[in-house]
Order: structure tokens, then C-alpha cells, then sequence
């Protein structure tokens, strides 16, 4: 992140450890946070639960925006659509399309900026990083630039004169974020990530591959417990 930290920021929290760490890194910073979530009717709804404990441990502002309506128009996903199965594999692999939900973070990001306008917020964050570009076009440094852009001539006289739109670790793997969370003393056993939303991760699905991988090329101990142990995360 370029520039001082920001005085207060909306933050997308989905429970997961990118945002859990994008939170803890902004506090650090000494801004001040409004975590906002949304319930789309994903079905690993489950994480909520985990977004409301990062907010408690920083003690933030957390709101959660009822999406489901909107979640429900969103076929052909395998995170909202119950009749799409949630395919088991590594981030690179093909079938990870499957996971995408149609424009997504532009619509958190939109909601966000219309929050840190009445919040009169400086900024609004999320917590994209390099390993999602393959898979979700609204990670990527293109749709970052383009929305930032969006947002300030959609809101133009309505921001604060120094808004920003941060991705802190934009162009950071997932590796790097596991890595940055230890040394801010993270309690990753606190974030949610499978995208199946069972009773513990599943350990197959992708983001549970890539959440395993990301430990072990950090070097930093993973606390979560998994029902089955895929051998993707070792490649």
C-alpha cells in the first residue's frame, strides 16, 4: 500500500484469511475499521460467524448486508447454486470456473463505497491477492484499477478528497498474506475458507488446497483442522 494508512476504511470481510489479514493489517496502521459482510447466499454461509470474530478480536464496526435476493439470481455457480457441485482440486485447475460469482466484488465494492460515504471513510479495502487472478476476473489488477475509477466518477463531489480504493496484497500470494498474518499475530484458527461449509474444511475443495498450500510454502504452522488431507496442497 502506497501513501499513509488511511484514517477509516470499509472492509469487505468474508471470514476468510485474506480479509481476516487485510483487517489486522490495516489496524495495525492505526486505522480505524467498518467491516462489512454480505450474506449472498453463498453456501458457505458459515463464514459470517468467522467475519463477526475478526471484528470482536480488533474490536470494529461489523455490518452484514442481506444479499440473498440477488444471490438467488446468480445461477450457474457452484457457491449459489445448490444443483452446481463444488469442485475439488488445486486454484489452477480448470473446474475452479465453476466458482466464480458473476460480478461480485464490484457489487461488495459499490455497496462499500456507498458506506464509506456516509461513514465519511477515506477508504474501502479487499482482500485480493495475485493467486486469484487465473480464476476471478474481479481480482484482477485490470478490474481494480477500472473500479476505482468507477467509483470515484460515480461519486464524484460525494467522496472524501483523499478516498482510496486499497488491495493491499493485489499483487501478493497467498503465501505472502499466511506470512504477514504471523507476524501480526493472526488467529488464522478463527478464519474461515472452505468453500463447502461443512462442519470442519474439507481439505479437497480449492480454496481449502490453496489455504493448506499457502502454509506450507509460508512456513507458518496451520491450525485448522481438516476432514481429509489432499496431496494437492504439496505441489
Amino acid at each position: 500500500m502506497t501513501g499513509p494508512a488511511p484514517r477509516t476504511a470499509v472492509l469487505i470481510s468474508s471470514g476468510g484469511m485474506d480479509s481476516a489479514v487485510t483487517a489486522y493489517d490495516l489496524a495495525d496502521q492505526g486505522t480505524a475499521l467498518i467491516l462489512l459482510s454480505f450474506d449472498y447466499g453463498q453456501r458457505h454461509v458459515k463464514e459470517l460467524t468467522y467475519a463477526t470474530k475478526t471484528a470482536d478480536r480488533l474490536g470494529a464496526a461489523h455490518r452484514t448486508v442481506d444479499l440473498r435476493s440477488v444471490g438467488a439470481l446468480l445461477t450457474g455457480s457452484a457457491l449459489t447454486d445448490a444443483s452446481v457441485a463444488v469442485p475439488d482440486g488445486h486454484y489452477s485447475d480448470a473446474t475452479m470456473a465453476s466458482t466464480v460469482v458473476p460480478n461480485r466484488n464490484a457489487i461488495m465494492l459499490n455497496i462499500a463505497a456507498a458506506v464509506a460515504i456516509s461513514e465519511k471513510a477515506d477508504a474501502i479495502a479487499f482482500g485480493a491477492h495475485a493467486g486469484d487472478h487465473s480464476v476471478y476476473p474481479d481480482c484482477r489488477p485490470l478490474f481494480f484499477d477500472k473500479v476505482t475509477q468507477s467509483i470515484k466518477a460515480g461519486n464524484e463531489g460525494l467522496l472524501v478528497t483523499d478516498f482510496r480504493v486499497l488491495a493491499p496484497f493485489l499483487h501478493m500470494t497467498k503465501a505472502d498474506i499466511a506470512r504477514r498474518g504471523a507476524e501480526l499475530k493472526v488467529p488464522f484458527q478463527e478464519t474461515w475458507s472452505c468453500y463447502k461449509g461443512g462442519e470442519l474444511h474439507c481439505g479437497v475443495c480449492g480454496t481449502c488446497v490453496e489455504r493448506r498450500e499457502a502454509f506450507t510454502l509460508a512456513g507458518v504452522p496451520d491450525p485448522t483442522a481438516y476432514e481429509t488431507v489432499s496431496e494437492e496442497a504439496g505441489r
